[in-house]
């Protein structure tokens, strides 16, 4: 069986896309930082007929990736890959802190990149695969009080933007996904968003995706 990593995979848009391409017949490799979260996710798995496993993963730590991703390669048939982790701070740019510039720079870019880099010659032996890089429309424009945010986005979208050049012709698919703000637990730790219930669920915007899922740019904007 067809196995997928999903970052970030323990609640909001990766729970939702870890779903639906478990319906798909997919096995599904949930990883992420919290056990406890990505357990949930494994049994709501199972419950509904599909098959996960869970990876324990700090997608910003190279050894770990390596490690803990190289041993997926062994265990499990992958066929791709989700990049879905993603760490947001907001605010007037002169008050965002070295250490949350760091954090989002680290998850957002370094994360993206190192998991890629580790997943990509799996796909490059079996001849076939999919990266999905989840970026958001802050990879499309600049915002307020979002600059460190977007620098982290714009780069993941040249990266991706590059490897499907590199990678044009192939049989691995990259699919660039820029969505607007939905309302998961990503606002949970700050007062930006003021009442995330006014915003898309991660549902509806995952099947969004899955509709368009043989679009190299996917672009879903949220209704203000």
């Amino acid at each position: 069986m067809n196995s997928l990593i999903v970052t970030g995979g323990g609640s909001g848009l990766g729970k939702e896309l870890a779903l639906l391409f478990s319906q798909k017949g997919f096995h599904i490799l949930l990883a992420g930082r919290t056990v406890e979260k990505l357990t949930g996710v494994k049994h709501e798995i199972e419950a509904s007929g599909g098959s996960a496993d869970t990876l324990q993963l700090d997608v910003s730590n190279g050894e770990e990736v390596s490690r803990v991703i190289g041993n997926a390669g062994k265990k499990y048939d992958i066929h791709g890959v989700v990049n879905n982790a993603g760490v947001g701070h907001f605010g007037p740019f002169v008050e965002i802190s070295e250490k949350q510039i760091n954090e989002m720079l680290d998850t957002n870019v370094i994360g993206t990149i190192l998991v890629t880099k580790t997943v990509l010659p799996l796909l490059v032996d079996k001849g076939e695969g999919r990266v999905m890089n989840i970026i958001s429309t802050a990879g499309l424009r600049g915002k307020v009080n979002e600059a460190v945010y977007c620098a982290s986005k714009f780069a993941v979208r040249g990266f991706t933007e590059a490897l499907q050049k590199e990678y044009e012709g192939s049989n691995i698919k990259f699919n660039a996904v820029y969505m607007g703000g939905m309302n998961t637990p990503f606002w949970d730790a700050g007062d930006y968003v003021k009442d995330p219930s006014r915003l898309p669920s991660a549902k509806s915007v995952a099947e969004v995706i899955m509709v368009q899922i043989d679009q190299d740019t996917i672009i879903i904007e949220s209704k203000k």
